[in-house]
């Protein structure tokens, strides 16, 4: 067990609550800080596919996401007037490794909260400053103190003040793409799976969640825009206007501009990962496009990753390094696929279309089958 008497964790997201949760279970006495005031969890909804929901069982937390959430079975592709142009039995693609949950990112945070319950957690405390030196990092917070800690985790997405402060200036890259994610307290009839409604240049996502709400999202690829809260449900519903079936019953169910976010779609281009006796996980190491649903899931393996092999290795500097090679491929599978599927996304709908009739289930198990194995 590498030596290492104070970690701390930045950032309270699904990255960072895992890890806090997991770490303590291995014996370790982490810190948790959080720059907002209070717990939030914007996004709306969440997939968590099997992958993550592995990493959640084996931290005891998984039978509470599943009643919290629903029960996926299966995934399909239609087209924007609702017709399936390709499906995929998800229990038959992952088989044994767990169940396909949609929840409410609120409801996941909740269990995410509870199984950190016992890890100390500031709200409302940022870090200014990383100073390495030998065996410690210096960390500057937002109250003028500076505390000394053995191993620091950025857990704090994208804009990881982590990341800017230790290892890497540059900027997160637009993709091209917006999105618009909200939950409406409706469940269209039949709507009891994944579906993506592709049109020309947009999407529109449904996943059923818990308690009767579907968490729906809508992509959009063109120049980023900053549009005022006020009206954007009435764009949302323009941009969407020509969609059928479901869709518009999830339009038709919302009601308020606050609860709709909308945000451009961001990744890095480069990723590193680790410095010293600093390291990321998540999206503050490797944030990619969304295509595949697995933020999530890779920032669950990143933590239980990390987690043990802190536990097993010699030393925090052997322990790093195996992280980094253990997790690198597969994480630069998953981008690589979304990337993919994007650029598919964007094709001319008619051949677009044809070829997902003809081989849109094979697609899906060649995209998914190797985050089968554990990571």
């Amino acid at each position: 067990m590498a030596h290492v008497e104070r970690i701390l964790i930045v950032g309270g997201g699904i990255a960072g609550l895992t890890l806090a949760t997991a770490l303590h279970q291995q014996g370790f006495r982490p810190e948790l800080i959080e720059r907002s005031p209070a717990w939030q969890a914007t996004g709306a909804g969440i997939a968590v596919q099997p992958n993550g929901m592995r990493v959640l069982h084996a931290l005891g937390l998984g039978e509470a996401v599943e009643q919290a959430g629903t029960a996926i079975r299966r995934w399909d592709v239609c087209d924007q007037q609702g017709e399936v142009l390709s499906s995929t039995d998800l229990e038959e693609l992952w088989g044994d490794v767990g169940a396909f949950i949609g929840i409410a990112r609120t409801s996941l945070q909740q269990v995410l909260r509870e199984g950190a319950a016992a890890v100390p957690c500031g709200l409302g405390t940022s870090i200014t400053s990383l100073r390495q030196d030998g065996q410690r990092v210096a960390v500057g917070l937002n109250d003028g103190s500076v505390r000394e800690y053995d191993l620091v985790v950025g857990a704090d997405g994208l804009a990881s003040t982590v990341r800017q402060l230790t290892l890497s200036r540059v900027q997160p890259v637009y993709t091209g793409q917006m999105v618009w994610r909200s939950l409406a307290p409706v469940r269209p009839p039949g709507l009891s799976r994944v579906q993506f409604l592709l049109g020309e240049g947009c999407f529109f996502g449904l996943v059923p969640v818990g308690d009767g709400y579907t968490y729906g999202f809508g992509n959009v690829t063109g120049p980023r825009f900053h549009g005022s809260i006020a009206g954007r449900l009435v764009r949302l519903r323009q941009h969407f206007a020509a969609f059928e079936g479901p869709v518009q019953e999830f339009l038709a169910a919302l009601i308020c501009d606050e609860r709709i976010y909308a945000s451009p779609i961001e990744w890095l281009e480069r990723e590193v990962w680790q410095s010293g006796r600093v390291v990321l996980i998540g999206d503050a190491a490797h944030a990619s496009l969304p295509m595949m649903g697995q933020g999530g899931c890779l920032a669950m393996e990143d933590a239980w990753v990390l987690a043990g092999v802190l536990r097993g290795a010699e030393s925090v500097e052997q322990a790093l390094d195996t992280y980094v090679m253990r997790r690198r491929a597969r994480v630069s599978w998953v981008r690589q696929q979304s990337r993919a599927v994007a650029e598919s996304f964007n094709l001319p709908p008619s051949r677009r279309n044809a070829a997902l009739r003809e081989q849109g289930d094979q697609m899906m198990h060649a995209r998914f089958s190797p985050l089968i194995p554990p990571p």
